[in-house]
């Protein structure tokens, strides 16, 4: 009987795991502005920043991963694909682009 099972506690989501509404909202924005305009991950000269572009893309990924509520069992991982990583790489972002 299905009813007699005890549900198998590595099948159980990790404590957190749930879609996270402002982190996918920056994901989302980023894979749209990056699409649109992708002369964000340009310097002054209009050749491609290769450490603008890390730091944007690494920003959406994390957003994407922590948006729809995957929290890696791994530190490291977890670390880098955080909600709080994804407002790291974006502050990053902003300072390298428009303050520096």
């Amino acid at each position: 009987m299905d009813a007699d099972r005890t549900p198998d506690p590595a099948q159980a989501p990790a404590p957190g795991a749930r879609i996270h509404g402002p982190a996918l909202l920056v994901g989302l924005s980023i894979m749209v502005a990056g699409t649109a305009v992708p002369a964000l991950m340009t310097n002054a000269e209009g050749e491609a920043d290769h450490l603008l572009a890390t730091l944007l893309l690494w920003a959406m990924a994390a957003g994407f991963v922590r948006g729809v509520g995957f929290v890696p069992r791994h530190p490291l991982p977890r670390a880098l694909l955080s909600g709080w990583a994804c407002a790291a790489g974006l502050a990053a972002f902003a300072a390298l682009r428009w303050v520096a």
